[in-house]
């Protein structure tokens, strides 16, 4: 695999770079909620700048149907871009159309321009092999060399990730590259004990990650939506709380051939609405009244889990342990995120929402091993899937 440093050893002055880069961030409207995922981009996106190439950055942001939608732009993205940057950033209004033909074509050496979101044309996403290689023969023909630094997107098969590179010269971005070496470290021999902590919403989105992990780690520590349904399976009344009926058995089978890797929540945080001023208590976990919902771990739970992890030697962490966004119920995903920060060895944090979390909760990024920019990426990494992205740049 060819890297961005031989890429700029070549010389890139004066040629147009397509950046692939994963600009998915979250909008309040118009406001940039967490920039981190622009900010991780900008080492690679300066090194191009500042090495002569006109560079011309590609990315989505999140999912439109095919075809232009106003509250998608990548407009506020291409403004934060610059200012962090502190450069003009050229927008081009489309993704193929006259715009970014207009715009890539005017870029002096060292410019760069972000085109609008990839999604709004339905080749970027299309199963069809035609529809989806014309788009990517559109975005080859606007650069003469290609570098994918989107790790949050290479588990997708996208024309601006699998079939741009098979056009152009193909380089991967030192983003990716970390990415893949640090996750790789996770499915190898790590260094023992070796504690999981898996949270967010669903069981069945997190199971092929849990039958791969689970022969290898010593805990599986299990909160956030789906601990419920492990609860469930345990016997136990979860109320109105998140539950997958039909995943009850799966989390019986997982317990049982687990022997007792797996630890679930002691007590939850009960409340009586999804709602930051619902009327809430902490509950043992097996007593959650009828008409109440849990949102968070309780506090045994967070000094559970912290108990697990102190001897821990390699950590990895992806979904937050209830609804952090929600004051109320942000104390076990900051609890067990700070004893993840004390662990005397290799941690990784999974992306997605638990990366969210950790800057909103404003807790210091320095203080893990590694922040991967890609939820659905690294757990597909870690099932031992092929990454289409990944093997783009392998061949």
């Amino acid at each position: 695999m060819k890297t961005l440093d031989d890429l700029l050893a070549e010389g890139v002055e004066g040629r147009r770079v397509f950046v692939r880069a994963d600009l998915n961030v979250p909008l309040d409207g118009t406001t940039i909620t967490d920039d981190g995922r622009i900010r991780a981009v900008l080492p690679t996106v300066r090194a191009l700048s500042d090495a002569g190439a006109r560079v011309v950055v590609a990315s989505h942001l999140g999912r439109p149907k095919g075809a232009p939608d106003p509250k998608y732009s990548l407009e506020p993205v291409a403004q934060r871009l610059g200012e962090l940057l502190d450069r003009p950033i050229a927008f081009a209004t489309d993704t193929v159309g006259e715009s970014a033909k207009s715009v890539t074509a005017s870029l002096a050496s060292g410019d760069v321009a972000l085109l609008e979101n990839l999604r709004f044309n339905a080749g970027e996403t299309s199963k069809d092999t035609a529809e989806r290689g014309a788009f990517a023969d559109e975005l080859a023909a606007l650069a003469e060399a290609y570098v994918d630094d989107a790790f949050g997107a290479v588990h997708r098969k996208h024309a601006s990730v699998y079939d741009v590179p098979a056009r152009l010269p193909h380089f991967a971005g030192g983003l990716v590259l970390r990415e893949v070496e640090v996750l790789s470290k996770l499915t190898g021999q790590t260094e023992r004990p070796y504690v999981v902590v898996l949270g967010g919403s669903k069981v069945s989105d997190k199971l092929a990650v849990i039958e791969a992990l689970l022969p290898k780690v010593d805990k599986l520590l299990v909160g956030g939506g789906m601990c419920f349904t492990f609860l469930k399976a345990q016997g136990h009344e979860v109320g109105k709380s998140l539950l997958e009926e039909d995943m009850v058995d799966t989390c019986r089978d997982l317990l049982d051939r687990a022997a007792g890797r797996i630890v679930l929540p002691v007590d939850v945080v009960a409340a009586t609405a999804f709602a930051a001023d619902a009327e809430h208590e902490v509950v043992e976990a097996g007593a959650i009244p009828a008409d109440r919902l849990g949102l968070d771990i309780g506090p045994a739970s967070v000094a559970l889990f912290t108990e697990a992890l102190a001897s821990a030697r390699t950590v990895f962490w992806n979904g937050p342990m209830g609804v952090f966004e929600l004051a109320p119920f942000a104390a076990g995903t900051r609890g067990v995120a700070e004893a993840i920060t004390k662990v005397d060895g290799f941690t990784v944090v999974g992306g997605g929402d638990s990366a969210a979390a950790v800057r909103t909760l404003g807790l210091g990024e320095a203080a893990f091993g590694h922040i991967s920019t890609g939820g659905g990426a690294s757990l597909e990494y870690l099932e031992g899937k092929t990454l289409p992205g990944v093997a783009a740049l392998e061949q």
